[in-house]
């Protein structure tokens, strides 16, 4: 099967700035970059980790090692002095051919972040203003709303009070409260559940509902996702994470609840921190996901489930890279699976060794002209789950 024709954004001609390009990698570490640099000794081991390798036929050029050294290694090599081709090429292989899902560095032997380094590779390319331009977008109603999607406090409040009176139906005494102190947690979403899925939003309730929660949304900071991460504007992913923190101990909530966004918990647990410039790496405010405290529920039995409902049918699970590998997080689901279902089959690599679905990184919201790409680098992933002969595939 050929590949599909990869889509690349053309961007305008444009003045390369190289004083900023060389500013902002003299302030990223520089010795731990060039250490990562001349450690790498091309044993190839990268390569058989990463799934855009394993999808597209072992190319070589699709091994992280190559991917690096032919773009951030470029870019100290020449201090900076690139023109714009150099850049689209940096554009296309930072966010085409990895999603950051960091695989590879669970098996170097020298311990390598090549995510981290082809982060700092989208950054560079996002201070020349070259990043994918759905993802510059939801970045700019960031900076402007403290949300990607632009949404009103108004617009959510009325999704909010919509979906809590739907809710009554099924579960008595639902409610969906807002800004209330002294909350065991403050619970945050994604935008596009407020903006297409707010059912999410109705069924969360009414599962805290039933287990008898103390829980709150915020008026700002109830977006967790923190897309600027990914677009590689560090300085907007640093303000976005801290109106999280800042409305949590302003609301003295004991804990920050993720919904179950990957990403929104890698960025509020670990990265974060550093981007909002805590320098013990630190959340103020513990941060937990969703599925941990589902886990914690059916454990000790504040949601029961009924075992006669339990499906039948053969299921297997996704470990997502941002929730698993670099979240620590794979315990838990399996927790919640066992109280739903007779037959679970694992996936013959799992937990922190499972292969990216190819949507993580930013990728699936940079839009449809992605897609054919993110299908494609997705193959190994699909053979994956098919091996397994489950009927349906749980995520979180």
């Amino acid at each position: 099967m050929p590949d599909p024709p990869l889509f690349v954004e053309k961007f305008p001609p444009r003045e390369i700035s190289v004083k900023k390009i060389k500013e902002f990698l003299g302030a990223q570490d520089a010795a731990r970059i060039r250490a990562w640099l001349s450690l790498c000794s091309r044993c190839g081991l990268c390569a058989e980790s990463c799934y855009v390798y394993l999808s597209n036929g072992r190319a070589p050029k699709l091994s992280p090692a190559y991917k690096v050294k032919s773009t951030l290694g470029e870019l100290v090599k020449r201090k900076g002095r690139v023109d714009q081709a150099f850049l689209e090429k940096c554009h296309e292989v930072s966010w085409l051919q990895c999603s950051l899902c960091k695989r590879c560095t669970v098996f170097c032997p020298f311990g390598i972040d090549v995510a981290t380094m082809l982060s700092l590779v989208r950054s560079v390319c996002q201070g020349q203003d070259m990043a994918p331009d759905k993802l510059k977008f939801f970045t700019k109603n960031c900076d402007e709303t403290g949300n990607h999607a632009g949404l009103t406090l108004e617009e959510l409040v009325e999704t909010c009070e919509w979906m809590a009176e739907e809710s009554r139906d099924t579960v008595r005494g639902v409610t969906i409260p807002f800004d209330r102190e002294d909350a065991e947690y403050m619970y945050t979403i994604n935008p596009r559940e407020a903006q297409f899925y707010p059912q999410d939003i109705a069924m969360a309730a009414q599962i805290f509902t039933l287990a008898g929660e103390n829980w709150t949304m915020p008026s700002m900071g109830w977006d967790c996702t923190n897309l600027p991460m990914f677009t590689g504007d560090r300085k907007t992913a640093g303000k976005q994470a801290e109106y999280v923190y800042s409305q949590a101990r302003k609301l003295r909530a004991k804990k920050i609840l993720i919904t179950e966004c990957g990403h929104a918990f890698r960025s509020l647990k670990f990265e974060g921190p550093y981007l909002a410039g805590y320098a013990d790496g630190l959340a103020p405010v513990p941060v937990v996901h969703y599925v941990e405290l589902l886990a914690e529920y059916l454990d000790s039995g504040r949601i029961k489930i009924d075992p006669a409902k339990k499906l039948k049918k053969p299921v297997t699970y996704q470990d997502p890279c941002n929730l698993s590998r670099n979240g620590g997080v794979w315990e838990a689901p399996r927790r919640i699976i066992a109280h739903l279902c007779e037959d679970f089959r694992d996936m013959a690599e799992n937990r922190d060794r499972n292969h990216c679905c190819g949507g993580g990184g930013g990728i699936l919201p940079m839009g449809p002209d992605y897609r054919p790409r993110r299908m494609a680098n997705g193959r190994y992933k699909a053979d994956q789950i098919k091996a397994t002969g489950a009927s349906y595939l749980i995520a979180p």
